[in-house]
């Protein structure tokens, strides 16, 4: 995702910053199910408590790379098309990035 954002800022490719935060969607799903198990391994078994909790925090630093870089392809989207995505849900900011193109005028 990283080396992929970061083209698309060399570029100002907007379309390959949308399949950046589409990915980041999925990146997302993956730490919520991970988590899941995680927390039910730790509840069978107190003593792996220790380990796990290594994998949770490498799993939720992954994924906050994984935001950084929608961070990123909401800049690349600024920079482009002038509008400002920072405060939308995800599905409003998908929404906009693949509507169309801003009226000029």
């Amino acid at each position: 995702m990283l080396r992929t954002i970061l083209d698309a800022f060399a570029r100002m490719d907007v379309e390959t910053a949308v399949y950046v935060v589409e990915m980041d969607q999925r990146v997302d799903a993956k730490y919520v199910s991970i988590t899941r198990q995680l927390m039910t391994y730790m509840a069978q078994d107190p003593t792996m408590i220790p380990g796990i909790l290594d994998i949770l925090w490498a799993a939720r630093a992954l994924e906050r790379i994984g935001d950084r870089c929608e961070n990123i392809a909401e800049y690349i989207f600024y920079l482009v098309r002038g509008r400002d995505l920072r405060h939308l849900s995800k599905e409003d900011e998908l929404r906009e990035m693949r509507g169309r193109e801003p009226e000029k005028g």
